[in-house]
């Protein structure tokens, strides 16, 4: 028979006072929290007869999760942070706020300060020469259909390895990380190379934990995507490459309707030197977005989650 004790007066007391609420000092948004977190921890505890060897792998497992920085890698291989999109897409049909590009997870890897330009730009330092060179191009539009001139595309991609600059020490300083600002076409344009994805370290306590779930932590290839202009709702998605093996089976839920990116790769030695290309093979792909009215001046900024930046 399972023993429960987590209701009682004296438990409870115990938890209040642990979450702060016999001091009027601290957050009472916090404190709140903390209590619902506390409580659903031990109820979790009771429901599933949760052993002391179990509950202390837990937490050494906590500790090496953070330890690799993988905490946010694992939050969207669980799905929650896909479920963060799932429900503001659910609010915003309460809202009655339609049409768009559909937003998706953000992902752990970005890097604030990028570069910027105006209408176009290269994003690889030149260090991958065997890399298929991309050229990637769309129209920022609202939703109206009108171009949206002087928005700022905020992109980043993996290399052909999969790894990301700033994370991945041996790339330059934000290679294949750029801000492009449209022109008065609503136009951007970027030159850079076919990234590959990427699978989590199989070493990680995020490959560790999907282990034991029976769980692939594959990635498409992918491009993500910070989109904002004056008036308009900040957008944050990514494009997911068509073709790719894990398009429809990403580990971290990306892949949504309307956000798969049609790559085409050509094979023609007078287009690609027309196009500065060497050799014979080069890609296009052209993705347009659609940003709704900001319904209020907040939502034209993206969100305060904590994010690195280049030289901190």
């Amino acid at each position: 028979m399972t023993v429960k004790v987590s209701h009682t007066a004296e438990i409870q007391d115990l938890f209040k006072e642990a979450s702060g609420l016999n001091s009027e000092q601290g957050s009472p948004r916090i404190k709140q929290i903390m209590l619902r977190i506390i409580n659903d921890a031990a109820k979790i505890i009771e429901d599933l007869d949760i052993s002391d060897d179990e509950f202390w792998k837990s937490v050494d497992y906590l500790n090496r999760l953070g330890g690799r920085n993988e905490v946010g890698l694992l939050v969207a291989g669980l799905g929650l942070e896909h479920f963060l999109d799932l429900l503001q897409d659910a609010k915003d049909a309460q809202a009655g706020l339609t049409g768009g590009t559909p937003r998706t997870i953000e992902g752990p890897l970005y890097v604030a300060g990028a570069p910027l330009a105006e209408g176009e730009v290269r994003m690889d330092d030149g260090s991958e020469p065997d890399a298929t060179v991309m050229f990637l191009e769309g129209v920022v539009r609202d939703t109206q259909g009108a171009p949206v001139a002087g928005a700022v595309v905020d992109l980043w991609h993996a290399n052909t390895q999969g790894n990301y600059s700033y994370f991945d020490q041996s790339q330059s300083a934000y290679n294949l990380r750029r801000r492009i600002v449209t022109d008065a076409e609503g136009r951007y344009r970027a030159r850079s190379i076919v990234p590959s994805g990427y699978g989590c370290a199989p070493d990680g306590p995020t490959q560790e934990c999907l282990d034991l779930l029976g769980r692939h932590g594959q990635r498409p290839a992918h491009i993500h995507f910070f989109i904002s202009a004056p008036g308009h709702r900040h957008l944050t998605t990514q494009i997911n490459l068509a073709g790719e093996q894990y398009l429809w089976d990403d580990f971290a839920y990306a892949t949504r309707d309307g956000l798969v990116g049609d790559i085409q790769f050509v094979e023609d030695a007078a287009a690609a030197h027309d196009r500065g290309v060497q050799g014979s093979r080069f890609a296009e792909l052209q993705f347009d977005f659609q940003l709704q009215k900001a319904p209020a001046a907040q939502a034209e900024q993206r969100s305060k989650r904590p994010r690195a930046l280049q030289g901190a």
